[in-house]
């Protein structure tokens, strides 16, 4: 029988720790140029040893003296003095407070006055008073809007139909439930639940749900608050002022005939001419199956691209998107208080010490960024040039891990250092992992990534009869021919990635 108690025990293993340096640097590599404009702006913000360099203070620091640089300004001497005679005052108010606490009666005792350098932020401090640039005067500060207040933020489909509700007269408990209604819809513009489903919660009575639902049907978009596809383009024919026109009897009976394209089928059942069903197929193809997905999307995106592919003769120069970055440099007039002799205060010498440190640090792990992209660019360059020559069907396969032994760091280097960045190449813009996919199996598929491959098969489909359309195994025998290994369910799944639907919906009939 075992016995619990405490015991000690040596355990040696061996684990990897990220030091703040390294983390810094991973976090830089992963960053795109308007991230790491942003970082920088907050980390000139924050230290203030940090300072934007200009082609002009370069040739001053050239130019001027070495001896120059360690006199310090007379004007930073006297904030000197004030801050040693600050902590030297704190530390005597410490001392006597420890020595003599105060008595219990306060009101004997005159109350002291507070010591404006009790408590002394030296970020804020140095900040405001070390900066060795300009110094306007301090002018009252009038509190002003916020500039984002003036901005536009984009319109949400809820946003929109209550909107349009506020201007209809319906009574309370009709207008909550529209609320709710509305609250319930997809980024489609669908109503997911049922009405039965909603009302289970005994919040909303089932006779002021249906009431509502018809509200949210007459607002705009027409065929928002639809609960299946079919009563959504209902709603759009009704808002068309088209119900029991031959489009509507199409969608309301006859929409499995529709997708299947069957033509012949619909004119038959309807007893319509082939012209009238024509004219309705058209109607209803203008008709929007997704009526909120224009105010569900994430609206377009600014791409920045990080670098440029330039073509200059035969060769390509990889040319960084860094006209606009800020070029870090350490504020040289600090560099004399890290000194003992310079500066005798330890606060004050450690305070800047640590500045000093993260600076010198922030600006060679950007270095270290920007030499490890320029790497990777290099080898996209070297592998991919037939690309950047003739255009997209001469891309080739690429592997991180080749890229990443090929340069001599880790595939997770690699993986960050293409992760949100875009390159301007002849060809257009692309994102950094575009240019890297796995080759297809095959004589032909080694040289072939699985971009291209999906483009021969959409190429296929497009280039197929419309009465007699390619199936998938004949479309696996014909890249067979051409030397590729792919199975059928291979070519299924690149012509469902692509969104073609299948042979069967593809067919035209008359």
């Amino acid at each position: 029988m075992s016995s619990l108690s405490p015991r000690l025990h040596l355990k040696l293993a061996q684990k990897q720790i990220l030091t703040p340096s390294l983390v810094q640097m991973v976090t830089l590599l992963q960053l795109n140029r308007v991230e790491l404009r942003e970082l920088i702006a907050n980390a000139l913000a924050e230290n203030p040893l940090l300072e934007e360099a200009s082609p002009a203070d370069e040739a001053a620091e050239v130019s001027e003296p070495a001896e120059e640089e360690r006199d310090p300004n007379p004007a930073d001497a006297a904030i000197l003095e004030t801050i040693r005679a600050a902590l030297a005052s704190a530390r005597e108010t410490d001392e006597a407070e420890e020595a003599s606490p105060s008595p219990i009666d306060d009101s004997e005792e005159p109350v002291p006055e507070p010591d404006p350098f009790e408590e002394i932020d030296f970020g804020s401090f140095f900040e405001e008073y070390l900066d060795p640039g300009y110094k306007a005067p301090a002018v009252e500060q009038i509190e002003k809007p916020s500039f984002e207040t003036f901005l536009s933020a984009p319109l949400t489909l809820a946003e929109y139909l209550r909107q349009q509700l506020a201007l209809v007269v319906l009574k309370p408990e009709v207008r909550a439930a529209a609320e709710m209604i509305i609250g319930n819809l997809d980024e489609n513009g669908y109503l997911t639940a049922s009405l039965e489903e909603l009302a289970a919660d005994g919040e909303y009575r089932l006779e002021d749900l249906e009431a509502a639902l018809k509200v949210v049907h007459t607002l705009d978009p027409a065929g928002v608050g639809a609960r299946d596809l079919r009563e959504c383009l209902l709603l759009q024919l009704e808002s068309r002022n088209a119900r029991g026109s031959v489009a509507w009897e199409i969608v309301a009976n006859h929409l499995h005939l529709l997708e299947a394209h069957k033509k012949r089928e619909l004119a038959k059942v309807l007893g319509r001419p082939m012209e009238h069903i024509e004219t309705a197929i058209r109607v209803i193809l203008e008709l929007d199956p997704r009526p909120g997905l224009r105010f569900s999307g994430p609206g377009p995106r600014t791409i920045e691209p990080d670098v440029y592919f330039i073509k200059e003769g035969d060769d390509y120069i990889i040319q960084f998107n860094d006209d606009d970055l800020p070029q870090l440099r350490i504020n040289p007039a600090y560099r004399y208080l890290i000194e003992r002799d310079s500066e005798p205060s330890r606060e004050v010498r450690q305070y800047i010490r640590d500045r000093y440190a993260a600076a010198l640090q922030l600006i060679k792990n950007i270095e270290q960024r920007k030499q490890t992209i320029l790497r990777v660019c290099q080898v996209i360059v070297q592998r991919q040039r037939e690309f950047l020559d003739k255009g997209i069907e001469y891309l080739r396969p690429l592997m991180i891990k080749e890229v990443a032994a090929e340069i001599g760091v880790h595939p997770s280097t690699v993986s960050r250092a293409v992760a949100n960045k875009y390159a301007h190449t002849p060809q257009g813009v692309f994102e950094l992992r575009f240019f890297f996919s796995e080759g297809v199996q095959g004589p032909s598929g080694a040289t072939t990534p699985l971009l291209v491959l999906k483009r021969k098969v959409r190429k296929m489909i497009e280039e197929e009869d419309p009465r007699h359309p390619l199936t998938d195994e004949q479309i696996t025998q014909r890249l067979r021919a051409e030397g590729f290994h792919v199975t059928r369910r291979t070519v299924a799944k690149y012509r469902e990635d692509m969104g073609i639907p299948s042979t069967h919906h593809r067919r035209v009939r008359d």
